[in-house]
């Protein structure tokens, strides 16, 4: 009953869609400019987002008219919680402008702001971040901390698991634990509990980072309202703006996710964060 409920609600949206994936951190894109405005329920979104009985997707993205950007990306996460930003799904949206246009480059509306997005090659795009939100009340925190390290911890207090995260906002929440080893780091056990921790008035996205030189970092991710991708473009930006303040890692640095690399480069002219890296076209589609 459960199933044909669900494939009840994909019938019955009549829209054209593309799938495609950042670094495997993957969309469902919709393009409603020109359009009636699409306003799915938290219950169509994860509908479409369950990869078993769904098309299957980290976020479902509209494409809609700006009054001040080439277009408006309003963003989905897989639990059908709408969020303000996604560097992964920018690049893709920035392609898909950029494609449509002509010119080598596109201005994207979010929730958290305007973004400039520039072509970089054959499906490689960097995105303009903007500053990261360094204060705690940028994250938000529930409570004053230095973001540099914030007072949390897992596991006993004499000998704790994980400890001092930093924390970074880049449109979204992030908190960054430093480890040494990526590989048993406890992402599926500890990304769930911090992500509701009371800290986190708004939740967070949990990434777990380890330095394997100044200018190189891997990268994994739990995030909010999805779970465990294989990329997060912000996370990305987020893991090197943490390491850089903490003096573990250079403002220019190349961060290895599951599903691939993002080049960030934290720039000191303007304290921009600049992403770059590659975007795919998986398939068209219908939501019916």
């Amino acid at each position: 009953m459960q199933i044909r409920a669900r494939r009840a609600i994909c019938r019955s949206m009549t829209r054209a869609f593309l799938k495609m994936n950042g670094l495997g951190n993957d969309f469902i894109i919709v393009e409603t400019r020109g359009d009636t405005p699409f306003r799915p329920s938290p219950e169509a979104v994860r509908a479409l987002a369950d990869r078993r009985t769904g098309i299957g997707c980290d976020q479902l993205i509209a494409i809609e008219p700006s009054p001040t950007g080439d277009a408006f990306m309003r963003i989905w996460n897989a639990q059908g919680e709408e969020v303000s930003a996604c560097g992964n799904a920018t690049r893709c949206v920035g392609w898909l402008v950029m494609q449509a246009t002509g010119r080598s480059q596109a201005v994207v509306e979010t929730r958290a702001g305007l973004l400039t997005v520039t072509g970089a090659g054959e499906k490689r795009v960097t995105v303009d971040m903007g500053r990261p939100g360094l204060d705690w009340r940028d994250i938000p925190l529930a409570e004053q901390m230095d973001t540099r390290g914030i007072e949390l911890q897992v596991g006993p207090i004499d000998n704790p698991v994980l400890h001092t995260p930093g924390c970074v906002s880049m449109g979204n929440p992030h908190v960054v634990f430093f480890v040494p080893d990526i590989s048993v780091a406890p992402v599926a056990e500890v990304g769930p509990m911090i992500e509701h921790h009371f800290l986190f008035p708004e939740g967070v996205n949990v990434g777990f980072a380890q330095i394997l030189s100044t200018d190189r970092v891997r990268y994994r991710v739990w995030e909010r309202g999805a779970g465990i991708t294989k990329a997060c473009g912000t996370g990305g930006c987020a893991a090197v703006v943490a390491a850089h303040r903490r003096r573990l890692a250079g403002r220019r640095v190349t961060v290895v996710m599951d599903g691939g690399e993002l080049e960030i480069d934290w720039r000191t002219s303007d304290d921009h964060v600049m992403m770059t890296g590659p975007v795919a076209v998986e398939f068209a589609g219908r939501l019916k």
